[in-house]
């Protein structure tokens, strides 16, 4: 009898690419804002030198995730004289944005959430090129929470959008509301 996932968890972690795509050049460093302590950012720094973006930005949990999706388009070809038939080819597959809602990420190293999605959509939005790309996984797990029933990869990620909660104090809402995410490939691996 098959196993059906009824309710189930998953999970989701960004780390740097390591795939420079069709430039063959390496994926660039995210400058990092000055932190709450005063240290210097990249504005202070000597010109030239950038801080080094985060391999990882985070492990996270969303209550929704969608965007796991590949289409074929399909091009079609009439022939002269048969009326009855058409020929199809495979053409380019459309990727869809990962949408991730009702979530956060959280910093590798634990603590509170982390600024991480925000500056690499700020850097950017201010002009900062090319843009540093990150791989993601999308594990689906057992409603337990210990095994992964399904892993999904998508590499080579660039932010489309960010939205922030309607803040209000009743409801005690979370810190990211929705993530979008264009990639350029899409995988669902095999699990042990």
């Amino acid at each position: 009898m098959p196993e059906l996932v009824q309710t189930f968890r998953f999970r989701v972690r960004l780390t740097r690419s390591a795939a420079p795509g069709r430039t063959a050049a390496p994926p660039p460093d995210i400058p990092r804002p000055p932190s709450a302590a005063g240290a210097p950012g990249p504005a202070a720094a000597a010109p030239g030198a950038a801080d080094a973006a985060p391999d990882r930005l985070g492990d996270g949990g969303f209550q929704e995730c969608a965007g796991l999706a590949l289409e074929a388009d399909v091009r079609e070809y009439l022939q002269g004289g048969a009326n009855d038939e058409a020929v199809r080819r495979i053409g380019r597959v459309r990727l869809q944005p990962i949408v991730l809602k009702r979530g956060m990420l959280i910093a590798a190293d634990g603590g509170s959430a982390d600024t991480g999605l925000w500056d690499w959509l700020h850097g950017m939005v201010a002009g900062g090129a090319p843009v540093p790309r990150y791989d993601g996984d999308v594990e689906v797990l057992d409603p337990a929470g210990e095994r992964v029933v399904a892993h999904w990869t998508f590499v080579r990620g660039l932010p489309l959008k960010i939205t922030g909660p309607t803040l209000n104090a009743r409801t005690g809402e979370i810190a990211v509301e929705e993530l979008h995410i264009a990639h350029e490939g899409l995988r669902l691996e095999r699990t042990p």
